[in-house]
């Protein structure tokens, strides 16, 4: 008879084969622990992060089986300010860009935002006129992939154009390849034209529009737009990313 006590699973952990790729690109400690070893494991502290981010829980709900909620907190906020998380992203990404056969340093890339409610105070939160929402707006750019190359969170009130300055300033030093980038014709227009010149005499990048056929009701697949559009609908499977929960911006 099994006397053993096992931990329960959930579809949010890690399974054994991504937590072998994902351990060694974390930090060996927990912060703020010093030479202490830690309580409570890595891999438990990851899977009650993830349990959170796919369950759209609060945090003080993580189940008991889990690391305790102000744990698993504290480490989300720490590798979150010190880069851990986009230090892991970025390796990550870049593997699977090698895997497909595409070069790490992509050349192209989609540019798009999404606004999103919020459902307590906060930085940087304001009202969409467009789209009719008080919360926030994410700014997202994505390779050909639809792999996240880089994303701005601020208020829904900003504008598409400044929104998108903020995302892309610097963008060449991360990624010196990059040399066209696709949007909506939100980002450019006959009488604001000023994102595209910006672009190119900042940035050395294209800004080139995929506009929306003016003939077809309804829902429509746009050339290269749509890839963004699914990196949207991946986010949005975390049900905790289907509003901002997050006082900061950081953490959103």
């Amino acid at each position: 008879m099994c006397v053993c006590v096992c931990k329960p699973g959930y579809d949010s952990s890690l399974t054994d084969a991504q937590w072998a790729v994902v351990e060694p690109l974390l930090p060996r400690t927990h912060p703020g622990l010093g030479g202490r070893p830690p309580v409570h494991s890595r891999r438990l502290v990851i899977d009650t992060i993830s349990y959170v981010l796919v369950s759209g829980c609060a945090w003080r709900l993580a189940p008991r089986d889990l690391a305790p909620w102000a744990t698993a907190y504290r480490v989300f906020a720490a590798w979150t300010a010190d880069g851990t998380w986009a230090r892991v992203h970025d390796v990550l990404r870049d593997r699977v860009r090698v895997r497909e056969g595409r070069d790490p340093q992509p050349s192209a890339a989609i540019l798009d935002s999404q606004s999103v409610k919020t459902v307590e105070g906060g930085e940087h939160i304001g009202y969409d006129a467009g789209k009719r929402v008080r919360g926030r707006k994410r700014h997202v750019l994505v390779d050909t992939l639809g792999l996240i190359l880089g994303v701005s969170v601020g208020s829904a009130s900003v504008q598409d154009r400044p929104g998108a300055r903020l995302l892309l300033a610097g963008i060449r030093a991360r990624f010196p390849l990059l040399g066209l980038v696709w949007v909506d014709g939100g980002y450019v227009n006959s009488k604001d034209a000023t994102l595209v010149r910006w672009a190119e005499e900042n940035e050395n990048i294209e800004i080139v529009a995929v506009p929306r056929n003016a003939d077809v009701k309804g829902f429509q697949v746009l050339p290269r737009r749509w890839v963004v559009e699914r990196t949207f609908g991946w986010l949005t499977r975390c049900r905790r990313l289907t509003r901002d929960y997050e006082r900061k911006t950081a953490h959103a």
